[in-house]
Parts: C-alpha cells; structure tokens; sequence
C-alpha cells in the first residue's frame, strides 16, 4: 500500500498522520534542483569594468 500512495504523492507532497495528527510530511524529491548551478553558465554578458565606480578614490592618489 505504501509504495501505491508514492505513486500518486502530488507536488504539495502528503502530511503521514498517527491517531488523527500529524508527524510527518512526505514530499517529491526534486532532481533538478542539482542541475541549478551552472545552468546560467553563458546566458550572462558583461559589459565594462564590474570592480570599479568610474570615479578618483583619495585612497588611490
């Protein structure tokens, strides 16, 4: 029976209850999320000088 319910378990995922309350939330494990780093990887330009303010610092003279 257990292994029909993680068939249907939906994105919200399922609250496991014992006696009417309930201990335990069973959620969908999401793959994806590992892809996430690196997935902008040359989606991103940079135009200029991102390390400077384009202005004389007194600490630079």
């Amino acid at each position: 029976q257990c292994l029909s319910l993680l068939d249907e378990v939906d994105p919200d995922g399922i609250v496991i209850t014992k006696r009417g309350k309930p201990v335990a939330k069973l959620i969908p494990f999401a793959s994806d999320s590992a892809n996430l780093i690196g997935s902008l990887k040359g989606k991103l330009e940079i135009k200029g000088e991102i390390f400077s303010t384009g202005l004389d610092w007194n600490a630079e003279r």
